[in-house]
């Protein structure tokens, strides 16, 4: 597998997507971090907070500005790993390559620029809707509230070919999670 220039740590809630790369992967890899639970605009937090989920209207500009942010640090030759729960295909797809009619959101520069197409190794953290839920019970003070984990559950379309990915669930303890990637990146 040709290296990739980012690690898309994906998954529902709580399936730990942000937990596993902002304390041991990237600190293990050098390479730069993003939560994309910190670029959701106020409105979509709100909503959540609310109870109510999220559609395709509050995401694709959330995932439009991650990908903005992706395709600047690869073209600066920066490796990322990015934590989001990117639960549809479209949505991957969006990160990989931005979405045709969505305005550059990052890029100030005035220039025109080549595209640049994002090499993503997606890392699915799975699990059963019984353990994640409990790990969400534990969770203090985020806006994505328990109740609104079945219908993550519903939204997601797990990664298939001809996707770049790996399956890891999230039943095994940290250091052999992060052993599995390390070794799909070799």
């Amino acid at each position: 597998m040709a290296a990739p220039d980012a690690l898309l740590v994906m998954g529902v809630s709580g399936s730990g997507n942000c937990y596993i790369p902002s304390f041991t992967l990237f600190l293990k890899l050098g390479w730069k971090f993003y939560d994309a639970d910190d670029y959701h605009p106020e409105e979509n937090r709100m909503k959540m907070q609310k109870g109510i989920p999220l559609n395709d209207e509050d995401r694709i500009p959330w995932l439009c500005k991650l990908h903005d942010i992706l395709r600047r640090d690869v073209a600066s030759g920066q490796h990322v790993v990015l934590a989001c729960s990117a639960l549809k295909k479209v949505y991957r797809d969006i990160l990989i390559q931005g979405k045709d009619d969505a305005p550059l959101e990052c890029d100030h520069s005035g220039k025109e620029e080549k595209p640049v197409e994002v090499k993503l190794l997606v890392v699915h953290l799975t699990g059963s809707f019984d353990i994640i839920s409990g790990r969400l019970l534990r969770r203090k003070d985020h806006f994505m509230p328990p109740e609104l984990l079945q219908s993550q559950f519903d939204t997601l379309e797990t990664p298939s070919a001809p996707e770049n990915f790996i399956q890891i669930n999230v039943d095994k303890n940290l250091s052999e999670i992060i052993a599995t990637i390390m070794e799909t990146l070799k």
